[in-house]
């Protein structure tokens, strides 16, 4: 990896571009945090629903709160104090 790097600017082969976006995905994936994986595997779902509930109560704005990454993070640390 350092060494493609290193070695040239740009990337011809498209096995070494396989494979270096292969390492870089598995890379991304270890440094993720457990509140960052879980607000995408969980947050956007709930924020999801809930938007989808208010927005059969009347709140037309409600559409805005599955979009909105704060309102994700919130329910995502809820969610995560709620469990075991």
């Amino acid at each position: 990896m350092e060494l493609s790097i290193v070695v040239v600017e740009r990337v011809r082969s498209c096995l070494l571009r396989r494979v270096l976006t292969s390492i870089l995905k598995k890379l991304e994936a270890a440094m993720e945090s457990r509140v960052q994986r879980l607000m995408r595997e969980t947050g956007v779902r709930l924020a999801s629903k809930l938007s989808q509930i208010a927005q059969k109560w009347g709140n037309e704005s409600a559409f805005l709160w599955a979009g909105d990454s704060g309102f994700v993070q919130y329910l995502t640390i809820n969610y995560m104090n709620e469990l075991p």
